[in-house]
């Protein structure tokens, strides 16, 4: 088959010689912003799909997948999670995620592009359904920098980032980006961020999880199906400032009536990595 690039996504994953592509049955937002080039198409098996210079970042029909589980497995671990903050997430879903929790008090989203926010508004209601939500406060900024801030502030910090080859992304996936975090996560902090794959992109990911583990020594690294990105398999590496485990002190039920994917086993399930992750995270 022929795959005419006038038509179809293409998204290349040059150095392992393998890509992906989606029919696009109807452009719906295109724009070249500071940072990067940023589309919205329909896709008719997969509803609207969000890409960042050709990387898919959000597929309607599976996002909340990857959502879910960089959020609510961290949010369930901590006692009292009130003040929240999301680097990335400029599509709205994490917050979205968040705000389902009645606990939160205050979440803080810095994102880098606001034409992504712009864009995600008014093409991606149900992603950011929650970006007018009075307890949500968007600020434009590098979140390298933004989060070096503050001292014993926030509850949780999610790292919601797009892969580390890009130039402003890799600086989310520093020993000194990772110690600011450390910094600005109170006593009882937990942080929490999406740390690639372990096939494609197996070098980042046991990058990522060793540097997240030489700044907090409590850390975890966790796994979910996500349809969306290629190859399917990905990593999140969830840390704790001080001591803390991976079982919920109680069961959070109230959360299952919001989700679709994440739900108590599957918390428990995340934890339980295949031989091959444990070897490469040695």
């Amino acid at each position: 088959m022929l795959i005419d690039s006038k038509n179809f996504s293409i998204e290349y994953h040059s150095r392992s010689g393998y890509g992906t592509f989606h029919r696009i049955d109807k452009r719906i937002y295109s724009k070249q912003s500071e940072y990067q080039k940023i589309d919205i198409f329909e896709n008719t098996s997969f509803g609207r799909i969000f890409t960042l210079d050709d990387v898919i970042m959000t597929r309607e029909s599976d996002e909340f997948i990857y959502h879910e589980m960089l959020v609510h497995v961290p949010m369930v671990l901590h006692p009292n999670p009130e003040k929240i903050l999301i680097i990335g997430g400029g599509d709205g879903g994490t917050s979205r995620e968040v705000l389902k929790h009645s606990c939160v008090k205050q979440v803080t989203l810095c994102e880098i592009d606001e034409e992504v926010i712009k864009a995600a508004k008014t093409y991606l209601p149900f992603t950011s359904c929650e970006f007018d939500n009075p307890k949500l406060d968007i600020v434009i900024e590098d979140g390298a920098k933004f989060v070096k801030k503050f001292h014993d502030y926030f509850d949780i910090i999610l790292i919601d980032s797009t892969d580390p080859t890009e130039s402003q992304a890799s600086q989310l996936f520093t020993e000194d980006f990772y110690l600011s975090c450390l910094e600005a996560l109170k006593k009882d902090g937990i942080l929490s961020a999406e740390t690639e794959d372990p096939f494609i992109h197996k070098e980042w990911m046991r990058n990522a999880y060793k540097r997240i583990h030489s700044v907090f020594s409590n850390a975890y690294l966790y796994t979910a199906y996500i349809p969306q990105y290629a190859p399917g398999c990905w990593s999140f590496t969830l840390a704790f400032k001080t001591l803390g485990n991976t079982e919920p002190e109680k069961q959070d039920h109230e959360i299952l009536t919001k989700t679709r994917y994440y739900n108590h086993k599957i918390h428990k399930a995340c934890f339980a990595l295949p031989q091959f992750i444990n070897t490469l995270i040695e």
